[in-house]
């Protein structure tokens, strides 16, 4: 990948993000980077003995070579993959309020982390991948918030059942990095990333 001194010349294209999240596009809006989304469907299956850095790096790769085709020529393409970690194991999206409580109850009054790997490409150049790494202390959940915080709606959709942008911030006690890659995307990283681009995305 070719870097150069960064710049927003009249003619620069919007950031192709290879992602339906609503959170990666707010904290993309929140830094000014003007966007377009093509969200790409691919196999998350963990290889055997794969650990968690590796796989959201491997899957962001992945993600972003979907979307190549789907990007104009020039058109940077962004994918990023979040999983929430604990004991050396990945906590996915959990698939009924049962798995969500289990999530949740081996979370609560211990420390996890949250790693995001993100890739970036453009045209047929290589895929710079890298990820950012959170450690998040939750408080001790009882039953009742468990099942109060289900009844909200919030978990569902969410890596190990709880979002720090929504009522899940009511759960955390500290965090030592980033927030923003709890939420989706370490903002501090992607601004590097962004900053030293040739035609860099266009930025509002």
């Amino acid at each position: 990948m070719s870097f150069a001194a960064p710049g927003n010349r009249p003619d620069a294209l919007p950031l192709l993000l290879a992602s339906a999240s609503p959170r990666r596009r707010e904290l993309l809006t929140q830094i000014g980077v003007v966007h377009e989304v093509a969200a790409m469907d691919v196999d998350e299956t963990a290889a055997p003995d794969e650990e968690p850095g590796a796989l959201v790096e491997r899957l962001a790769g992945v993600k972003a070579e979907a979307a190549r085709d789907h990007a104009r020529r020039g058109q940077w393409v962004l994918a990023a993959d979040t999983v929430v970690t604990i004991d050396g194991e990945a906590l996915g999206k959990p698939a009924d309020e049962a798995s969500a409580a289990a999530m949740l109850q081996r979370l609560s009054g211990r420390e996890h982390r949250v790693i995001t790997g993100m890739a970036l490409l453009r045209d047929d150049g290589p895929v710079c991948t890298g990820r950012g790494e959170t450690r998040v202390w939750m408080r001790p959940l009882d039953a009742r918030d468990i099942a109060a915080y289900w009844a909200s709606g919030e978990p569902r959709d969410k890596a190990g059942g709880y979002a720090l942008q929504g009522r899940g911030a009511a759960f955390v006690e500290r965090i030592d990095g980033s927030c923003s890659n709890v939420i989706g995307l370490p903002l501090f990283e992607l601004e590097q990333w962004l900053n030293d681009l040739e035609g860099p995305p266009a930025r509002a």
